[in-house]
Order: structure tokens, then C-alpha cells, then sequence
């Protein structure tokens, strides 16, 4: 039994159109792909930032000890200059 031309057109045009949709599949998926390592790599980065943010915090509150302390130890020396006793008694 033979095909009429038209009906094996027609095949040939759905196979072709199948193929077609393979292919934007096949780029749609390699797409996403490449996004989610994308993806990955920011949030890697953000997990750093965040770590980085967590010590700097952590330093600014020993600076600020430090300079609360050397606050103290002026205020001392300045007592001392202008010949009264030390500000905290000593």
C-alpha cells in the first residue's frame, strides 16, 4: 500500500517539527543547567560575604572595647594634669 504524497509530507513536517522541539529542549535544559551553577556560585559568595560581615562586626566591637578603654585611661591621665586624683579613685 503507498502513501499519498501530501499524508507523507505531512509526516515528513512532523518529524522535522519533533526534531525542532528536541532541539530547544535539548538548549532550554543546558540553559537552566548553567543557570543553577550560576546560582550556586552566588549563593557560595553571599555564604562568604555573610562570614566576612560576622568578623569585621566581631573586630569593630573589639575596637570599640579598646578605644572605651583608652577613653578611661585618658580621662585618668587628665585628672592626674590638672593635679586632682584619679577619676576612679586610685
Amino acid at each position: 500500500m503507498t502513501t499519498p504524497p501530501e499524508i507523507a509530507r505531512k509526516v515528513r513536517q512532523l518529524d522535522h517539527d519533533v526534531q525542532g522541539i528536541y532541539e530547544m529542549l535539548a538548549g532550554i535544559s543546558a540553559t537552566q543547567h548553567r543557570q543553577g551553577n550560576r546560582l550556586e556560585e552566588i549563593a557560595t559568595s553571599q555564604a562568604d560575604l555573610a562570614t566576612s560581615q560576622a568578623d569585621l562586626t566581631a573586630a569593630q566591637a573589639g575596637l570599640a572595647t579598646t578605644q572605651a578603654e583608652h577613653g578611661t585611661k585618658l580621662d585618668v591621665i587628665l585628672e592626674l594634669l590638672r593635679g586632682g586624683p584619679p577619676a576612679d579613685g586610685r
